[in-house]
């Protein structure tokens, strides 16, 4: 949530960055928040002078009642009174202000950073950097198979079971595959450790409160999967618990970075999706990810948020995968981000790049709402910048390594994964 203050300061450079996400009618929606700010302040200011004058008065009362001059203390009496129900009625209508203000507020994308390119589609976003093994893409034959052929072939995965089960987009992981499966979320989780990230087992759901502080309510809503007798939203990603692990705290200093990794399926609805571009392991319901997520002072997090980036290269370095990077532009990048590079691999079979990680930095967007802060060497209050990216996301990963590694008698695999599935072939 963007900063009352910044925006009542900014008011142009606010609506040129809404533009530039592509948010609608910027205008209209500032004015009307400043103008209810505007009331909000007269409101207050009004309440602050008539409970000073309550007050001044109480005090005189006090005082006559002392001196015995109760006739005189009963008069001024009932000017209290009247006081005390104006101040009731500003009270009411600046709790009316508040709330129209947050509502308004929750509206409000974040600004992208500076160097988040024009654009309204994804064909617009920047290719920042290729691997070396991108830069020559794998050639396959012409009776390469894509990935939900390859399932169906050994066995790995299945989706009719799934759909059996509980529908459409819940695949079933079977024998090697479910294996495989384990075997990557070991190694993302042992990487991130040796990376210094310390490992998080959080709920699968959230309650409201909590969807609300990183940003996926109200903008997700419809995405989401809701359990309505509880009240609780099965999560998108691990972010959104992990992150409200920190939720209404005041950190120090010397706690800072705060370096967390987690494991959890996520669950998605993915309304309105269809076509070859989501078949098989391309687009699912529910999938595992590996999360990172790192809160930091503001003057660090964009070194911090290229040092993340670093890391997921790293990480598809080592599983022997091209790869491009990818930095969003403003119609691409997500509400809360205000700088966000996707990772790509490439799909040989599919002759398409499938995104397996997003690596965001939000600044103050989610600690603002979380009210989630430090006390700097003067002893001020500042809010943190929270960064998050998938460490990494495994359909997709595993859907490439499948179609890319393929040939007459199997499935090779990468040997940074041989300790953790052991076997070396599907």
């Amino acid at each position: 949530m963007l900063q009352l203050s910044f925006i009542r300061e900014n008011k142009e450079l606010t609506i040129k960055g809404l533009k530039k996400k592509l948010f609608k009618n910027p205008e209209q929606i500032i004015e009307d928040l400043l103008a209810i700010d505007s009331k909000r302040r007269e409101t207050q200011s009004l309440l602050d002078g008539t409970l000073a004058k309550a007050n001044a008065i109480s005090k005189e009362v006090g005082n006559l009642m002392k001196a015995g001059k109760k006739e005189e203390a009963e008069a001024i009496k009932l000017e209290t009174l009247e006081l005390k129900g104006k101040s009731k009625d500003l009270m009411n209508s600046l709790a009316e202000y508040e709330t129209k203000m947050t509502e308004l507020l929750y509206q409000i994308p974040n600004l992208p950073h500076e160097s988040v390119p024009e654009g309204r589609t994804p064909e617009d976003n920047e290719v920042v950097f290729e691997s070396e093994r991108a830069k020559k893409l794998p050639e396959m034959s012409a009776d390469a198979l894509p990935q939900w052929e390859l399932i169906k072939k050994y066995d790995i995965i299945d989706f009719d079971l799934g759909i059996k089960i509980a529908g459409a987009g819940f695949p079933v992981y079977k024998g090697k595959g479910a294996r495989l499966q384990r075997a990557l979320v070991n190694f993302f989780l042992d990487e991130a450790s040796k990376a210094g990230y310390t490992e998080m087992q959080p709920p699968i759901v959230v309650n409201e409160a909590s969807g609300y502080g990183t940003g996926q309510l109200p903008d997700k809503e419809g995405q989401m999967y809701f359990i309505q007798a509880d009240g609780l939203y099965l999560i998108p990603t691990a972010e959104v618990p992990i992150t409200n692990l920190y939720r209404d705290v005041i950190l120090k200093a010397d706690e800072l970075p705060i370096k967390n990794v987690g494991f959890t399926p996520c669950f998605r609805r993915e309304a309105g999706s269809w076509g070859a571009h989501v078949r098989g392991l391309n687009r699912l319901h529910q999938f595992d990810k590996v999360e990172i997520v790192q809160i930091t002072k503001a003057e660090d997090s964009y070194n911090t948020h290229k040092i993340m980036c670093d890391y997921v290269a790293s990480l598809l370095e080592k599983l022997e995968l091209p790869f491009r990077i990818l930095r969003l532009c403003g119609g691409d990048i997500s509400f809360g981000a205000a700088l966000c590079y996707d990772f790509e691999v490439y799909s040989a079979a599919q002759k398409r790049w499938l995104e397996v990680s997003s690596v965001s930095n939000f600044e103050t967007f989610q600690t603002n709402r979380l009210k989630l802060r430090y006390k700097d060497e003067s002893g001020k209050m500042q809010l943190l910048h929270t960064l998050n990216g998938s460490a990494l996301a495994l359909p997709r990963i595993l859907a490439a390594l499948l179609e890319n590694n393929q040939t007459a008698d199997g499935i090779n695999l990468p040997k940074a994964i041989w300790e953790y599935t052991g076997f070396e072939k599907i």
